[in-house]
């Protein structure tokens, strides 16, 4: 066989003038690519000045002395390391704590999110869109409302615990608000949309022929289930997993308006170090280290199931 033509190759010879027709392909290529480049200018300029900026602020005030607003701007950079070690030696327990409470609300969110979504995906049929909109309805009040209203559901004598107190299924001292079980319940309650939505996209991309031919090949509905939408529905799982887990860590409104002394998150403590006690070099070393966790768990997730997975970037 011959050599391919040099053009072919998409190599231009030296002193050869592309024809009238290839130069402007050429050029209206060079304006797509242009044209692109500046539709993603705004979202860039957004993540820099929204989220990279606040970033470098925040980690250069966890390393100065005194904090980089501090009052006369006596801030001094020195490379001051010993703040992350005081926080975590204050605060350590207060971290294993947002985490054993997000841990636990992930848990019941998924447990719950999970057979909503499949029924929905599944079984919906032309209700599917009414049927999922009813789950994203609390979406439609605030976040702070919906927490306050819990303390009418868990408080002593509400709506929940006084019928009972009334009729002497409860004892008088009885109570759940200003307990852990309040604090769980709020973040399980608030963020169970974030987990409904990226298992519903799981679920519903699942082509129901492949669970049609499981049960061709003799399985049970369980074993299919088991062996064909389980393991298709992983990524809308780990995703799920992401968008509740890691703004549950750092969540302080559930733990303020529904907990007590005992209950307290780490949000909490950088939400006081920030805004009540002005200690911003500490403020910022704790919210670097939540920043730094999350990241890791975010980078889990691209090692498991990639960076190109389309669950998580539906949702």
């Amino acid at each position: 066989m011959g050599q391919a033509p040099a053009e072919v190759k998409g190599h231009i010879p030296q002193g050869v003038e592309l024809p009238p027709a290839r130069a402007g392909e050429r050029a209206l290529e060079r304006r797509r690519r242009a044209a692109a480049y500046l539709q993603l200018l705004p979202g860039w300029l957004y993540l820099c000045v929204g989220f990279v900026i606040p970033l470098v602020i925040i980690v250069y005030t966890s390393l100065t002395t005194s904090g980089l607003f501090s009052t006369g701007g006596n801030a001094t950079f020195s490379w001051h390391w010993a703040n992350y070690s005081d926080g975590l030696s204050l605060y350590s327990n207060i971290y294993i704590r947002s985490l054993v409470y997000a841990g636990i609300a992930t848990t019941i969110c998924i447990g719950l999110a999970y057979p909503m979504a499949y029924w929905i995906a599944f079984y919906g049929g032309k209700w599917k869109s009414t049927l999922f909109m009813l789950i994203l309805v609390p979406f439609f009040v605030s976040f702070v409302i919906r927490t306050v209203q819990w303390n009418f559901i868990l408080g002593t004598d509400g709506l929940l615990f006084g019928p009972l107190k009334n009729h002497g299924l409860l004892s008088d001292s009885f109570h759940v608000l200003r307990t852990p079980i309040a604090v769980i319940a709020g973040i399980t309650y608030n963020f169970l949309p974030f987990a409904a939505l990226p298992l519903y996209v799981a679920l519903e991309r699942i082509d129901h022929g492949l669970v049609e031919a499981g049960k061709d090949l003799y399985a049970s509905p369980s074993v299919a289930f088991r062996k064909v939408v389980l393991p298709l529905s992983f990524p809308g799982i780990f995703a799920a997993i992401i968008l509740t887990f890691v703004p549950a860590t750092g969540d302080y409104v559930n733990a303020v308006v529904l907990g007590g002394t005992g209950t307290t998150m780490i949000g909490q403590i950088i939400q006081n170090q920030f805004l009540e006690a002005h200690q911003y070099s500490i403020a910022a070393a704790l919210s670097v280290v939540l920043m730094a966790g999350m990241l890791v768990i975010a980078l889990i997730y691209a090692r498991i199931l990639g960076t190109e997975d389309e669950t998580l970037a539906a949702a």
